[in-house]
């Protein structure tokens, strides 16, 4: 299967056929539903998975012929992954608006070791965090970067509140003993 359709290309698909913008359109169409549907359960916000899913449109509109075996199922793939990409820059963004990453500071900032330890201790949350099972971590995600409340995650993802309580604890703990583990940042000239 191919996808898009370069600019005067001699040789690429005609509309009808299997490789054709027609038939991109039709299967992205009977697909959308679904692809919005699982990206509003990764985010927690349906406005956006729509606007996710557009751009995912827009993408594969203006790209060149790719070849693909399975057209829905790349499709349902390629949604999942611009999901996972926009919950990753919101994360970026709100961490960057709270201050979790370094700032330019004047001289009276900050001491260079305890940029150096803080660097080090959000390395620590962002391995734990990673290290959980998908679930928790999405779940850990809506509720401290998005902000969605426990009853709006147990709805949005099928699960009990509960569950959700659960789960967040999980990371929490996660994330609490991140902290606790011994790291020893070196310091030159130091002796162990």
């Amino acid at each position: 299967m191919m996808i898009g359709n370069p600019p005067d290309s001699q040789d690429s698909p005609q509309p009808d056929t299997p490789g054709g913008r027609a038939h991109f359109l039709q299967v992205f169409l009977s697909q959308r539903a679904q692809m919005e549907a699982l990206v509003n359960r990764r985010v927690g916000c349906r406005a956006t998975a729509a606007d996710l899913v557009q751009d995912l449109f827009l993408r594969f509109w203006r790209r060149p012929l790719v070849q693909v075996e399975e057209l829905s199922t790349y499709l349902l793939r390629c949604a999942g992954n611009i999901a996972i990409d926009h919950l990753r820059s919101e994360g970026a963004r709100v961490r960057s608006n709270e201050g979790w990453l370094p700032e330019q500071r004047d001289n009276h900032g900050c001491e260079p070791q305890a940029a150096l330890e803080a660097g080090n201790d959000l390395r620590h949350v962002e391995a734990a965090l990673r290290s959980l099972p998908e679930r928790t971590r999405h779940i850990f995600l809506l509720n401290r970067i998005h902000g969605r409340k426990y009853a709006d995650i147990a709805k949005a993802m099928g699960l009990s509140q509960s569950a959700v309580e659960k789960h967040m604890m999980r990371a929490l703990e996660a994330c609490k003993a991140s902290l606790r583990e011994p790291s020893t940042p070196r310091t030159p000239g130091k002796a162990l």
